[in-house]
Parts: C-alpha cells; sequence; structure tokens
C-alpha cells in the first residue's frame, strides 16, 4: 500500500493575481480584457509549498488547475510505489481538463516541486464560461490533441528506442520548444529518468557521454548548451 501525502495547501484571496494569472493560460489570452476579468472572478488561488500535493489520485477532480506561478509534477505510482512523471506544469499550463466534461478521479498525483501558485476554476462555473465563450472549448480541445501526440510519442519512445536516443531527443526537444540552443531542463535529472522511462544513473552517464563527444556542455545540474544538434538527432 502506498503511502499517501495529505493535501492540505493554503487559499489565499487576490484578484489582481487571479486576473494575470488568467491572461497568460493560452485557452483565455484570446479573451477581451472584461471577459479575462470574468473568467478571473471565476478563479480560486491556491499556494503550494514544495512538496506539497495539490491533488491525490483518488480525488474527486471538479476543477481546473492553472499554475500562475512555480511548477507542478504530475505523476502516477505502480503498486510498488514506484513513481512515473507523465509531465512537468510550468505557468500558464493547466491540469484537471477532463473535469470540465464529466465527472471524474484523478489517476494521478499533482506535487508542487518548488513554491506554487494555483489558479482554479470549478467545473461548473467554468461550463457557464464555455457557454459563454465557445472558443474556449476549442483551445482546450486543441491542449487535449497535443497532449494526446505527446503521450504516444512517449509510448512508442519507450517501446521502440533505448536510453540514450530518448534522452537526446528530449534535449532537442527542449531546445525546439525554446527556441534556443542554451536550455535549463524543467525537472531534476531523478524525475526526467523517471520521465524518459529510465535511471537517474543512466542520465547522468549519457549527458556526460554527449559532453565528450563534444555534442552539449553542461554548464551547471540543470543548464545544458547544445553544440551539436546534428549528432544528437542521429543517436
Amino acid at each position: 500500500m502506498v503511502e499517501q501525502k495529505v493535501c492540505d495547501h493554503s487559499i489565499t484571496e487576490n484578484t489582481g493575481a487571479h486576473q494575470s494569472c488568467v491572461a497568460i493560460v493560452p485557452i483565455f489570452n484570446h479573451l477581451e480584457h472584461e471577459e479575462v476579468q470574468e473568467v478571473a472572478k471565476a478563479a480560486r488561488p491556491i499556494g503550494l509549498k514544495r512538496g506539497e500535493l495539490l491533488y491525490n489520485a483518488g480525488d474527486e477532480s471538479d476543477s481546473l488547475y492553472i499554475v500562475h506561478k512555480g511548477k507542478l509534477k504530475v505523476y502516477r505510482l505502480s503498486e510498488s510505489g514506484k513513481e512515473q512523471v507523465i509531465r512537468i506544469l510550468e505557468a500558464g499550463e493547466f491540469t484537471g481538463e477532463l473535469a470540465l466534461f464529466t465527472q471524474k478521479i484523478h489517476d494521478s498525483y499533482a506535487e508542487a516541486v518548488e513554491k506554487t501558485e494555483i489558479c482554479s476554476i470549478q467545473r461548473t462555473r467554468l461550463n457557464e464560461l464555455l457557454l459563454k465563450y465557445p472558443n474556449i472549448s476549442l483551445k482546450i480541445l486543441n491542449e487535449f490533441s497535443t497532449r494526446l501526440d505527446q503521450t504516444e510519442h512517449q509510448v512508442t519512445s519507450f517501446a521502440t528506442e533505448g536510453a540514450e536516443t530518448r534522452i537526446a531527443l528530449y534535449l532537442a526537444q527542449e531546445s525546439e520548444k525554446n527556441r534556443s540552443a542554451e536550455i535549463r531542463l524543467p525537472m531534476t535529472k531523478k524525475d526526467l529518468a523517471s520521465y524518459l522511462g529510465t535511471t537517474p544513473e543512466t542520465v547522468s552517464r549519457k549527458l556526460a557521454k554527449f559532453e565528450d563527444e563534444g555534442w552539449i556542455e553542461q554548464l551547471d545540474q540543470r543548464g545544458i548548451r547544445i553544440k551539436d544538434m546534428d549528432a544528437l538527432l542521429l543517436v
């Protein structure tokens, strides 16, 4: 039986923070100022400390959670307690979206990896907004499509590619996402290993190999400069 942490996050009130939170989210940033204000009024802010859970597997999923500041780690636990990281959410990203369409129980955990500020909107309030502003639904469906594609790619990668290739492709994807040869890993090497289906030792060893080959330069624990993208893509 896996021991679960208790979700005991604090709630604060700050209308300005609500609006700032909503405005940076892709599913809302197409709205007019007055419309953003309306969405912000429906939002409830939650503050999380590092290591604190936003929700547990088995909790009712009844709200959309938007990251305002900080980072959330979404993961599942196996029967043996082994952690599988699904994704890391940063400012402007969200979780709990399936609650918008059906009553559901969370099958994963969401944990703050650093001090994190969340804006939550309950299903009933958000459904009202979806009826009033249908384009929000289209934006959410687009995000569904993107996440499904990422999940399918991850599953295929686990089944067909070795750990070295998965690590190399991950670095290339982060560089493309950030449009820079210099990237900062959004998670620890332990979490990265979990996300890529390998071990922290393997991650460290392969990064050291890439550096010895002259393909990357490790700037610090999380900072990496890609020096030879073509070589990484051929791993």
